[in-house]
């Protein structure tokens, strides 16, 4: 079956999902979120079958370039959800999630046919396992910051108490609450195993294991933001509304360094 025509129709099942679940927020109506949810379930499972082609057809790495790198990212946040629905009542979140998967996959979409052809990837063991652990560690993260979303709106609506209907459709703020710290305490471990693997690879291909290049810098200022986040849930207590503003902030600071290394000429072009 070929490549191309899985990844197309994963990509078209997760824009249903976000079509439906949008339709969810519309309606109001837990039943539309949850058919929202099977639909990215669908969508997860031809998205995981053409990984398994890609890789027994003997091509190259699909994570080695930019393109391939965000479709894993985007199957690591869809994988991520689903898996964290199965101890939480959190369909709705999917509101959030998926619109942000979909963005992630029209993206990586451009080109498709020719990095397909030929991606200009790097190999070995340390690449992928640098490239997916990171990759899986930021994916947790953003859904972290998702749920920290919500759970401000639905932290609002229940203190003004607007819309009756909100408070019943949004998942509660424990749930939501759970969903940020378990993300946060899966995530960090994962981008730090990430980054000790890029390093034990930089250090064979440059000399060296920090070069300043760019994308170092952005993961250096990912986990240090991040473990200042997880310290202050284990050690000093943060939950909640804190620990959902400062998930927010966080994100927003790391897609405005993401902007500035954008600018500079990186070793890591290939991803």
């Amino acid at each position: 079956m070929s490549q191309v025509f899985l990844f197309k129709a994963a990509l078209a099942v997760y824009l249903a999902s976000t079509v439906v679940y949008g339709g969810s927020l519309l309606e109001k109506r837990v039943l539309t979120a949850r058919f929202g949810a099977g639909l990215m379930l669908v969508a997860l499972a031809v998205h995981t079958f053409y990984f398994v082609v890609r890789l027994f057809a003997g091509g190259a790495p699909f994570v080695f370039d930019a393109y391939n790198a965000l479709s894993f990212f985007a199957w690591a946040m869809a994988a991520v959800y689903l898996a964290l629905q199965l101890k939480t009542k959190t369909r709705v979140l999917g509101a959030f999630v998926s619109p942000v998967i979909s963005v992630l996959m029209v993206i990586a979409s451009v080109d498709f046919g020719g990095r397909i052809a030929g991606a200009t990837g790097l190999t070995g063991t340390l690449v992928s396992s640098h490239v997916m652990l990171s990759i899986a560690g930021e994916a947790l993260f953003v859904v972290a910051s998702l749920a920290g979303g919500m759970y401000l709106i639905q932290d609002y609506v229940l203190r003004e108490k607007t819309d009756r209907r909100l408070i019943h459709l949004f998942p509660s703020l424990h749930d939501l609450d759970r969903i940020n710290h378990i993300c946060l305490l899966l995530g960090f471990p994962l981008l730090t195993l990430g980054v000790i693997t890029g390093s034990f690879w930089a250090r064979i291909v440059w000399g060296s294991h920090w070069q300043w290049d760019p994308k170092q810098v952005w993961t250096l200022f990912a986990w240090i933001f991040y473990a200042f986040l997880l310290h202050q849930r284990l050690a000093i207590g943060w939950q909640g509304r804190k620990a959902a503003r400062w998930s927010l902030l966080v994100l927003a600071a790391l897609f405005a360094l993401l902007f500035l290394e954008s600018l500079f000429i990186s070793a890591h072009d290939f991803i």
